[in-house]
């Protein structure tokens, strides 16, 4: 399938960049986009592996190999009646930032599986950096699954964070018992992708106790999943417990852990009520001092932020994955407020 059968705005009816040829004979690509009735052009180059063998593809398993802290970005592609152009600004802002690797939403029920893969396959071709396509089961079938991972491969793209999902409101179609174990499974039946699984540092909502949860997660490394990615979490306290509880269960995969910064008590409310995260005392206090006035709330919370990712960096984490909520500005002032950069 080619990126410009799927609305991908470089408009291309291939499904690679165009191959050209500079006069050092290094590869390089370029691929082009039409935004506000002009075309921008990206050129970005071909990585050259240890044996001299040309390819584009990084598996972010490599990342991690390479360096600690990962830092890396969450962004949502625009609902489905948005254009696609909504969110290119953001994205290229966020690029200018220098993320390792850039995670890309996958809307209750699919909702957005075409934008998903589209916004990942821009991100790639347009900017260099690695994307991680989130998927989830809850409404795909096992045969609907293979047919997005031949979708994702086509589009060759490599790395895929395996969620079990929820179901869009009001949702009549059907719900499959698959788990997040069963989708790593799935993926890592192809033995092409980088599998990441989410952690809940709190626990899972629907698991019976914390030794259940780490059970469950155990089996879902065992199954193919490389990395661990932290739901939001506003007291390191459970995280650092957490990472100790993973060790004590042998579970040695990277841990990135997720951090949001506050920029609303609406935000705060509905996002503890999906993860079930607990409000520490500081930032309770924070929001209620805060209520009533945006922008120092949000400055607030970027600073609340800034401490959380220090102290995480300090204790040695992984990587660090911003949740961005698409707010390029967001990014950057936690960028200049840690010592991630």
């Amino acid at each position: 399938m080619t990126p410009g059968n799927h609305g991908l705005p470089y408009g291309a009816n291939s499904s690679r960049p165009t191959r050209l040829e500079d006069e050092n004979a290094m590869h390089v690509f370029c691929s082009h986009s039409f935004r506000n009735g002009c075309f921008y052009l990206y050129f970005f180059k071909k990585r050259s592996s240890c044996d001299g063998a040309a390819h584009m593809y990084m598996k972010i398993s490599e990342l991690f190999a390479q360096k600690r802290p990962v830092v890396s970005f969450e962004v949502f592609p625009p609902k489905p009646d948005s254009p696609f152009e909504t969110v290119l600004e953001a994205v290229e802002a966020l690029h200018s930032l220098k993320p390792d690797f850039i995670s890309v939403t996958y809307g209750a029920g699919g909702s957005t599986q075409n934008k998903t893969l589209e916004l990942a396959q821009y991100i790639k071709d347009a900017y260099g950096i690695e994307a991680l396509v989130h998927l989830t089961c809850i409404t795909n079938s096992l045969e609907d699954i293979e047919k997005i991972l031949k979708e994702i491969e086509d589009r060759g793209l490599e790395n895929i964070l395996a969620l079990r999902g929820d179901p869009p409101k009001d949702w009549q179609g059907s719900v499959y018992k698959i788990h997040a174990t069963d989708l790593v499974k799935s993926i890592a039946k192809r033995k092409k992708f980088f599998i990441a699984g989410a952690a809940y540092p709190e626990g899972h909502p629907e698991a019976a106790n914390p030794k259940e949860d780490l059970r469950h997660l155990k089996e879902k490394v065992e199954a193919g999943a490389e990395l661990l990615i932290t739901q939001i979490a506003f007291d390191n306290d459970y995280l650092k417990r957490f990472r100790e509880g993973v060790a004590h269960a042998g579970i040695t995969v990277p841990i990135t852990a997720g951090i949001m910064p506050v920029f609303s008590a609406g935000q705060i409310a509905h996002i503890c009520g999906l993860c079930g995260a607990t409000l520490p005392s500081q930032l309770v206090d924070m929001l209620n001092k805060y209520s009533h006035n945006q922008d120092a709330l949000q400055s607030a919370g970027i600073e609340y932020a800034c401490r959380q990712i220090n102290d995480l960096v300090d204790a040695g984490f992984d990587g660090i994955h911003i949740y961005t909520m698409n707010k390029p500005l967001l990014a950057r002032a936690i960028l200049s407020g840690t010592n991630l950069r």
